[in-house]
């Protein structure tokens, strides 16, 4: 007898976890909307929007500004692969899962790589980085600006500035931090950054904006060497992405068009309020954590607006807890990464999934299924809450 399949139907969910993040209805209709070529005039007129929609969020005039066809990693190793030849020293922040990652893909692209290491939970300090640079001369510094394991914000202005009187470039990971709290990538003189499109964008995964500006582009102009991955290769990906639309690959057509609608979004929205938005239901969301009793991993001070880890009370089953809140609610929450597994929730506030709706649902459940548990609350999560909202 033949096996018979069913209609997909995964159910509604609440994606609270550190990406994807919820689509807005506009991106499914976006999605559905009828396929064309890679080459079509029409799908070349949503290339060049997609382009300018890209730079209005990053913040850049540069002009290599464009998704790479593939997820946020693959920006990480894009911009590595080119930016990096072998023999060439290269420094890299670690102070999370997604930082010993960038030091782990520029090793293996022939990078010399100098780890300078710091605590989990602890952004890096401009004397840190001054005083890694005073004994190594390297080509290219790598920091996190939103540590999605740890939920640190990196403050980059001083360490950019820093580095490059070190005649260093500055490579970004802006996965978990674009489109949820400012990143100035011509203000604060980056020299090269890169994202993922589902998780503050809010656009399904599978595509890797990056954007690198002219010192970085002459980098790569005159390396000694190829670039060890041709599908990464960016001297000749900008060729299909920039005026010529020279054939390079056949582009996911659709996830482009869901990355245009989400970026018209954000646009429509604006980028203050849309950080204001953020900042407002992280607050909310902090005030009741507090109200309950839990603890956050990172200090207040260092903590980004769109992902925190919020530690277990001892005794309880961290691991349990989400799959309670999964089964029983439709919301889900991260687990813990490398120092955090087993220990922590990571709770996303990213993109469409950062709203008012989403943080009272998920204190009233996490509140619901910790008592089930039999863990005392000492106050009202939903309350506290409530009145950051009202004030």
């Amino acid at each position: 007898m033949s096996k018979t399949y069913g209609t997909l139907n995964p159910g509604k969910r609440v994606l609270m976890g550190p990406g994807p993040s919820d689509l807005h209805p506009r991106i499914y209709q976006a999605m559905a909307a009828p396929l064309v070529g890679h080459l079509d005039p029409y799908f070349i007129q949503i290339m060049d929007e997609t382009k300018a929609l890209l730079r209005y969020v990053f913040q850049t005039d540069n002009d290599l500004t464009f998704p790479i066809s593939a997820t946020g990693s693959a920006g990480m190793e894009t911009c590595l692969c080119n930016l990096i030849e072998p023999g060439d020293e290269v420094l890299i922040c670690v102070g999370g899962f997604f930082g010993d990652r960038m030091a782990q893909m520029a090793e293996r692209h022939g990078g010399k790589v100098v780890r300078l290491e710091n605590k989990w939970g602890r952004p890096f300090t401009p004397d840190q980085v001054q005083e890694a640079l005073a004994g190594c001369r390297p080509k290219l510094v790598g920091l996190v600006h939103g540590e999605t394991s740890t939920g640190v914000l990196q403050p980059l202005e001083d360490i950019v500035r820093i580095v490059h009187e070190h005649d260093a470039l500055v490579l970004v990971d802006a996965v978990a931090s674009l489109g949820g709290t400012p990143v100035k990538i011509d203000e604060w003189d980056i020299d090269a950054c890169y994202t993922g499109s589902q998780k503050c964008l809010s656009a399904p995964p599978g595509l890797a904006p990056i954007t690198l500006n002219d010192r970085a582009v002459t980098a790569i102009e005159h390396r000694k060497s190829p670039v060890n991955s041709w599908y990464l290769d960016l001297t000749l990906v900008k060729k299909y992405w920039g005026e010529e639309h020279l054939y390079h690959h056949t582009a996911p057509v659709n996830l482009i068009y869901a990355l245009r609608e989400a970026l018209v979004l954000i646009h429509e929205e604006g980028l203050e309020n849309c950080f204001a938005r953020h900042a407002l239901n992280y607050r909310a969301l902090k005030a009741g954590i507090d109200a309950m009793g839990l603890k956050f991993f990172v200090e207040e001070a260092h903590r980004a607006p769109m992902i925190n880890p919020v530690l277990a009370p001892e005794g309880i089953d961290e691991a349990g807890i989400r799959g309670r809140l999964l089964n029983e609610y439709g919301i889900e929450l991260g687990g813990g990464l490398g120092a955090l597994k087993g220990k922590a929730w990571r709770i996303g506030l990213m993109g469409q999934s950062s709203n008012k709706d989403h943080v009272m649902l998920c204190l009233s459940a996490l509140e619901q299924t910790l008592l089930a548990e039999g863990h005392t609350i000492k106050a009202s999560g939903v309350t506290a809450a409530s009145e950051v909202y009202s004030n």
